[in-house]
């Protein structure tokens, strides 16, 4: 069974984290994946190199996880996200929701990514043909 909330150097398996939410009680599971993009801000991208803060990390995900469940009428969330070096098309980020109805999985889905964001202890380094930069993409 895939834990609810992961950091992990291994590439993300998207149908597991929605499995791990499955129950008879859920009409909808909403999910949304991150993945890497060939071009950012007008330059061709190679690779995403993500690092991060291991144990608070998991610890924010819980927290994003508890501030979903009290805001949005659902039954559960997943977060994991993917550490390391990422080429291009692969997952960085699933987060997945469950609830009874579509509604409130997409409005939690969408809070939990934007929260991550905000406040996760996670840094990105896009690399082009012409160098990298580390990238503070916060809203």
């Amino acid at each position: 069974m895939t834990a609810h909330h992961s950091i992990s150097g291994e590439p993300l398996d998207e149908r597991a984290v929605v499995d791990c939410l499955a129950s008879d009680g859920a009409g909808a599971i909403a999910t949304f994946v991150g993945r890497v993009r060939s071009s950012s801000r007008g330059r061709d991208v190679t690779k995403l190199e993500y690092e991060a803060y291991p144990e608070m990390a998991q610890r924010v995900f819980e927290q994003i996880a508890d501030e979903a469940k009290s805001r949005h009428d659902i039954i559960d969330i997943a977060i994991h996200h993917r550490v390391g070096s990422l080429r291009v098309g692969e997952a960085s980020v699933v987060i997945a929701v469950s609830s009874r109805h579509r509604a409130a999985a997409f409005e939690a889905c969408r809070f939990a990514i934007d929260r991550l964001k905000q406040i996760a202890p996670i840094w990105k380094k896009e690399h082009s043909p012409d160098g990298a930069v580390w990238v503070e993409d916060r809203p």
